[in-house]
């Protein structure tokens, strides 16, 4: 576990909320919080121009935004954004958890979208300065955590379709329980689209910017007409290549217990979540491939029962077990329907990790002060 960031870190003044929420209205808040719907009393705000750079940080009261109806990111969708969890330990501490992976690829986002790169730092002090501000707010129970969501948006006032010269950066948190409700089935069921494709080869598929979002919202639209939680997406190329779902990079377990997960050729999302379920995999003896896997190949193995398990992963899900698919041409179950060994196993290996409640070979846990 990383010790607490030194004094030289760069500084947030600290402008305290004048009424935050009174202890009692928020501990009832916390009780079941949800997921996205709870947010802490303060947020990080850094500004940027070309003449001063990334300037003036500062932890301050959550509050709505005043923006200039010609702000470009409104007409010409120059945002990206992260997702990263703060955890509570067994001891009573804080720990955020990989939030240097959040970092480095916030700058990835921030160049494919011609962007000013948020120095690494900035960013990561931006989100101890919350967590330390508002670490109350963190839910108690196994499922609790404070969500911080990072984003960049393009603020300058101008019609033209060229990059910004004017930028605000926020994080704000969410106290979060499970993503999944409650009563949810055990595994989700999986609509594959064959009509709409998430992202091609030289877009902004590897980037974390909402565009990628919106654009996956009619395939999620119909999945759920099609009864189905969640959509899977097959490459813009050929149509024949399974790549990630909506939110979420996707794992398959073979009967001899390795596992594949699609590679990261510029179309998927890096997904943090999906390196740390590599490294604990591989940390336990098993073999994880990193290659392209087909839709037809995918239902010829689950039908013949070499494909034991298929499960997704993202930060806010954690690791989420499918056990239906669906697609134009029928539907097919994945071994029993419900959660598998493997994925039950790196789930609680992974969460065990996250909350300190296991060894941290990888020193992915870094404590705030």
């Amino acid at each position: 576990m990383a010790d607490a960031a030194p004094a030289s870190y760069p500084v947030f003044a600290f402008e305290p909320h004048a009424s935050p929420v009174l202890a009692s209205e928020r501990d009832a808040r916390l009780v079941e919080p949800g997921f996205g719907q709870v947010f802490t009393d303060h947020m990080a705000v850094v500004h940027y121009s070309t003449e001063r750079g990334w300037h003036e940080p500062a932890i301050r009261a959550r509050a709505p935004l005043s923006m200039d109806p010609a702000s470009a990111v409104l007409h010409y969708a120059q945002e990206i954004f992260e997702g990263l969890k703060a955890y509570r330990l067994g001891d009573g501490g804080v720990a955020l958890f990989r939030a240097d992976a959040n970092a480095r690829r916030f700058r990835d986002s921030a160049r494919r979208l011609a962007m000013p790169e948020l120095p690494e730092e900035l960013f990561l002090e931006s989100c101890r300065s919350l967590v330390r501000t508002d670490a109350d707010w963190i839910p108690p129970g196994p499922d609790g955590a404070l969500y911080l969501r990072p984003f960049a948006i393009a603020s300058e006032a101008f019609l033209g379709v060229k990059p910004a010269t004017e930028y605000l950066y926020m994080v704000i948190a969410s106290s979060v329980g499970p993503y999944w409700k409650k009563g949810a089935a055990p595994a989700i069921s999986i609509w594959v689209s064959e009509t709409y494709t998430r992202a091609a080869a030289g877009g902004t598929g590897a980037a974390k910017c909402g565009g990628n979002y919106a654009a996956s919202l009619a395939a999620q639209a119909e999945a759920i007409r099609h009864g189905c939680d969640q959509v899977a997406f097959l490459d813009a190329a050929e149509r024949r290549w399974v790549e990630e779902l909506g939110g979420m990079n996707i794992f398959f377990v073979f009967e001899d217990g390795s596992l594949l997960t699609p590679p990261l050729t510029g179309t998927i999302l890096p997904g943090i979540t999906r390196a740390s379920l590599i490294a604990l995999a591989r940390d336990q003896g098993l073999t994880v491939r990193e290659e392209p896997y087909s839709f037809d190949q995918w239902r010829v193995d689950a039908a013949s029962g070499r494909l034991r398990e298929v499960f997704a992963c993202g930060t806010a899900a954690v690791v989420t077990p499918i056990g239906t698919v669906k697609a134009a041409g029928g539907e097919f179950q994945i071994g029993g329907g419900g959660p598998g060994q493997v994925t039950e196993r790196l789930r609680a290996s992974l969460v065990a990790v996250q909350r300190g409640a296991a060894p941290d070979p990888h020193g992915w846990l870094e404590r705030i002060a």
